[in-house]
């Protein structure tokens, strides 16, 4: 991911003590040695010679620091002897999940806590990402932690001058961790793209992307690809896939394959028309096998009925929403062992 400086921004450490400047204040605090004194105190100290015999009670004082893995597949080997592993670990962040990602292990044994992850801390802080968040928030991007703070602070800017609120962009960085490795490049033109192609107002882009906000990290192909679905293979209207998209973003990543498999179910089975789908496009959230189940009980019991204009007429929305004991008793007016009798015939 792109990580050039797109701006400069305070630090949001940048008011806490540097640990070098307490060091130097401490040495300063120091009074004057007297060098005489010194070296005659250096002089009395005989010099020790590797081939000189100890007794067996100095050698059992003598404690080896156990040695660091040259090589191991876990991090896990270097936890004892890494601080800044064992502190990443106190805060949360789950290795074994982090030595999956493609070079993050490497990443974090040339990491300072202190110097290079405090501050992406405070920042995530800053930004909105809650305490009990930070150690899987960087389990999932451990990469975050390699990048420049300037470079991220101009980001998050980016996004507050398209008018996302505070809340707003805590939620999305909460939601697709990746966000933030995105220059402002990459996310202007993926803004610009949802709003062309899908002919949304900036509020509505707006809306859409922080309700799905991995939008703005994912590939593009296979949402250019499901939008020809919808349009060319399923017939929806260009208003109609507006319509769809922005009440079920969820829509622009779902499988190609259960997409087609789902509707041609919904319209050629059921009965379905376009504009009714239009009105309740959550249905394409849900399995097509629970679909089929309460269609095919309530055909069973005559009562498969959905259009708005008739007597008894049922939802999409009840249909696929309710549970079990309440689409029973209350749409399909029967028990739930009538129901799971049902079931046990197909």
């Amino acid at each position: 991911p792109d990580s050039a400086k797109d701006g400069s921004f305070s630090s949001p450490e940048s008011n806490l003590p540097s640990p070098v400047k307490q060091e130097q204040a401490k040495a300063a605090m120091l009074p004057d040695l007297n060098d005489k004194i010194l070296y005659e105190d250096w002089d009395d100290i005989p010099p020790s010679s590797a081939l000189e015999e100890i007794s067996e009670e100095e050698a059992m004082q003598i404690i080896a620091e156990p040695l660091l893995p040259l090589q191991s597949s876990t991090l896990r080997d270097y936890v004892d002897h890494s601080e800044t592993l064992a502190k990443l670990v106190h805060l949360g962040v789950d290795l074994s999940q982090v030595e999956k990602r493609q070079k993050a292990g490497q990443l974090l044994l040339t990491l300072d806590f202190e110097k290079d992850i405090r501050k992406i801390l405070l920042f995530l802080k800053d930004v909105g990402v809650e305490d009990n968040q930070l150690g899987p928030f960087l389990t999932k991007n451990p990469y975050i932690l390699a990048e420049d703070l300037e470079a991220l602070e101009t980001r998050v800017a980016y996004l507050k001058s398209k008018k996302f609120g505070k809340a707003e962009i805590a939620q999305m960085v909460s939601r697709a961790p990746y966000l933030l490795l995105f220059s402002v490049e990459r996310l202007d033109n993926r803004l610009g793209f949802f709003k062309n192609e899908l002919g949304l107002s900036v509020k509505k882009t707006k809306d859409l992307v922080i309700r799905l906000p991995r939008l703005l990290t994912g590939k593009l192909e296979p949402v250019k690809e499901n939008l020809q679905v919808c349009q060319i293979e399923l017939g929806f209207q260009r208003n109609e896939i507006q319509q769809i998209v922005f009440k079920t973003p969820k829509i622009l990543t779902a499988s190609k394959k259960r997409l087609k498999q789902t509707f041609d179910y919904l319209h050629n089975i059921m009965g379905i028309p376009h504009h009714m789908l239009t009105r309740f496009p959550q249905v394409f959230n849900s399995k097509l096998l629970r679909i089929k189940e309460r269609h095919m009980f309530l055909t069973f019991l005559g009562r498969a009925q959905y259009d708005p204009a008739q007597p008894s007429y049922i939802s999409l929305d009840q249909l696929v929403s309710l549970p079990d004991e309440v689409f029973c008793t209350e749409i399909a007016k029967a028990s739930i062992q009538d129901f799971e009798k049902f079931l046990k015939t197909l």
